[in-house]
């Protein structure tokens, strides 16, 4: 199974707009096979909402596939977050690759809009239901709890079909949801050794239910900087000590070889896609890692490796 690296941006570290379209143009002609976004749905940092900055992605280039890692989708309505897929899908060729998870509990989202997450689990449910529901059907119809389709159509669907839909978490529900609902599973901040247990459990849930997920659409995120760890200085404020922690367990910093080595890693587990985010501060910095990612890594990323 090919390995396939994509890029993401943590933080939008750009100084200029004008930085970014350069910075996509170098991606294009590149071997970096995907954009990724992450949302965060409040941020005093400049956080572009990412279904908005990736319609721009998506207008500047022809190649590269791009998606959420991920949208919380508590926080979205599901009709109109189906729309903004398919229409980006649609407009971009079949070119764009939605992640969604629920949001973790403690997230200081929940308080600063005034809402609970507490049932977020079964809501997401619904909404997976009404969105899935909505890209294949010219007639979709649903009733539940806190959504409602009758004879609902939207137009244009996803060129993709299906529309590859990647969902995050490890808990068992988050387990049962992705058998349910994904065409692939993306890895929360985990360890290699914790990835390769939640990939096992999400394998044998699907076969239970008699839905497989395909072999190779598992996929982890992991930080990076090529270089000397004492560059490589936190791009913000720390993050809470948990949170920290877990960024640490999916660092590489060094030379190439230590990005290499958490790949074969995280390959080991089950995981052949990869969300690589640069450990940068300026245009020249990101623009610099990603030269390097894609000119000292992924050309061994495919080398023979043992299991």
């Amino acid at each position: 199974m090919a390995v396939r690296i994509g890029i993401g941006l943590g933080r939008f570290a750009f100084e200029s707009v004008n930085g970014f379209r350069a910075w996509l143009d170098a991606c294009e002609d590149s071997a970096i096979d995907s954009i990724w976004q992450s949302d965060q749905v409040v941020s005093r940092q400049f956080a572009p909402e990412p279904m908005t900055m990736l319609s721009i992605v998506a207008g500047a280039t022809r190649r590269l596939k791009f998606g959420t890692n991920a949208v919380v989708l508590p926080f979205r309505d599901p009709i109109s977050f189906a729309r903004q897929c398919a229409t980006l899908d649609y407009l971009s060729e079949g070119r764009f690759l939605p992640g969604v998870a629920i949001g973790r509990g403690e997230a200081s989202e929940w308080a600063a809009t005034g809402r609970s997450p507490k049932g977020r689990g079964p809501r997401a449910d619904e909404a997976l239901e009404v969105m899935t529901r909505l890209w294949k059907s010219e007639s979709a119809n649903f009733e539940g709890n806190f959504y409602s389709l009758k004879n609902a159509t939207i137009n244009p669907r996803p060129i993709q079909d299906p529309l590859p839909l990647w969902l995050g978490g490890a808990s068992e529900a988050a387990i049962r949801r992705t058998a349910r609902f994904g065409s692939g599973w993306l890895a929360p901040l985990q360890t290699p050794d914790e990835t390769a247990a939640t990939v096992k459990a999400i394998r044998v849930e699907s076969q239970r239910i008699g839905r497989p997920i395909p072999d190779d659409h598992y996929g982890a995120t992991f930080l990076y900087r090529i270089g000397k760890a004492a560059d490589s200085r936190p791009a913000d404020a720390s993050p809470p000590s948990q949170t920290a922690a877990r960024l640490e367990s999916i660092q590489a910093i060094g030379g190439p070889e230590r990005a290499l080595s958490l790949i074969r890693e995280f390959q080991r587990a089950g995981v052949t896609k990869f969300i690589a985010i640069p450990i940068a501060r300026s245009d020249d910095e990101v623009m610099e890692q990603t030269r390097l990612l894609n000119e000292e890594v992924l050309p061994h990323a495919n080398d023979n490796w043992e299991s």
